[in-house]
């Protein structure tokens, strides 16, 4: 990815990661990005970095635009690694001793993580930083999603830098919104889903935050994928209803994986009662589907069937590797459900209904589970647990 003027004296320095396919335990079939900015006026601020591995090309896309020793300061607005980790190359190339502005916990975590004395200046919500013409505004958004986490906003352009927030793992050769429509909305949905839905409730209070402020957005840039400059409300107003996880859809998602096919046929039988009362089902069997994309659909469904066979008196082990993600995730409003047959013994579906109560999903009943092969009536009892389960989802 080439360096590019997204406003005026404003360029998009970052880098394409191409190749990259797992993101901590998240499938990115698209690639990403790792965006990074430079904001040139009387003064010259860089505004986050890359991964280390691409450290040479951001140098090279700055080099590009001004030789990196006449950058002033440089900004961090995460310590993550992929958006730190060329912080030594840079700070090598730009000096030692120019100002490094991070938030309190910032300048904690990147000490830690590079053990290095650099000119250390943290900022609070409100602080400023005049480049001339221009001024930079800090925001801290602690947990959004690391402790150290904040926005900059650059405010005679009205353009926010907003670190992970509102981004996408999607790497292409689109730059903005407005050149892929609502092509982008599955990407910024799976994100948020996956990395930002843990934290709903800070979000909605940090909307409330910028509205107080009366801050306005003529851009919102992310560290990771396009920039919003058509409608950065269109990205405002998703987070927001994502965040809220109350207007869910009649929709229902069958999460399973099964190994003589006895608990794929249940789940079948469970997804015909579920479309008999008029519920958009998706069924995803765990071997065949990346977490990461069930979460995603788990976001705005309101249901939550989960289905595993019994192994060694346990869980199967997709089906407990599924439960541990999502419940870190803690997604909310839910309706849960869990059934599964067995050979001798029985206890995944006590075991599953034990993991969905406690993330607090409204359970439905005890569960259901069929013993080896389900028969005519073991069908039918399934096709009234799918029935019961879309009743309740219709409330």
């Amino acid at each position: 990815m080439r360096q590019l003027e997204i406003a005026k004296g404003v360029y998009d320095v970052g880098v394409t990661d191409w190749n990259i396919r797992d993101f901590h335990g998240y499938s990115t079939y698209s690639g990403t990005t790792y965006n990074a900015f430079l904001v040139t006026d009387e003064k010259i601020a860089l505004i986050d970095t890359v991964k280390k591995e691409f450290a040479d090309q951001l140098i090279e896309n700055i080099s590009r635009i001004v030789d990196p020793k006449k950058i002033d300061y440089v900004i961090s607005n995460h310590t993550e690694m992929d958006h730190s980790g060329s912080l030594p190359r840079i700070m090598h190339r730009v000096g030692e001793d120019k100002p490094l502005f991070c938030s309190k916990m910032g300048e904690k975590n990147l000490a830690r993580h590079f053990s290095q004395k650099w000119n250390y200046r943290p900022v609070g919500t409100g602080d400023e930083l005049n480049l001339g013409k221009r001024t930079l505004t800090f925001l801290e958004t602690r947990m959004l999603h690391w402790p150290d986490s904040m926005f900059t906003y650059l405010k005679e352009d009205k353009i926010l830098f907003s670190s992970d927030a509102f981004g996408q793992h999607y790497a292409g050769p689109e730059r903005f919104d407005d050149m892929m429509g609502d092509a982008i909305m599955p990407h910024a949905k799976k994100y948020f889903a996956n990395i930002m839905m843990l934290y709903s409730p800070l979000i909605l209070k940090l909307v409330e935050t910028v509205t107080s402020l009366g801050l306005q957005f003529n851009m919102i840039c992310p560290d990771h994928g396009i920039l919003w400059r058509k409608d950065p409300g269109k990205i405002i107003n998703a987070y927001v209803k994502w965040s809220r996880q109350e207007d869910n859809e009649k929709k229902a998602v069958i999460v399973y994986d099964t190994m003589w096919h006895s608990t794929e046929i249940m789940a079948e039988a469970i997804m015909s009662g579920l479309t008999e009362e008029g519920i958009y089902v998706r069924p995803m069997k765990l071997r065949e589907c990346h977490r990461s994309d069930i979460i995603t659909e788990v976001l705005d469904a309101k249901a939550v069937i989960v289905g595993s066979p019994t192994l060694n008196n346990g869980l199967y082990p997709t089906v407990s590797d599924f439960l541990t993600y999502m419940k870190g995730l803690k997604p909310q409003n839910k309706i849960g459900a869990a059934f599964g047959s067995y050979g001798w013994s029985g206890e995944s579906v006590k075991l599953v209904q034990e993991e969905l109560t406690a993330m607090k999903f409204q359970t439905v009943d005890s569960g259901l589970k069929i013993q080896y092969m389900p028969d005519k009536a073991g069908i039918e009892k399934c096709e009234a647990f799918g029935r019961k389960i879309g009743q309740a989802v219709k409330g």
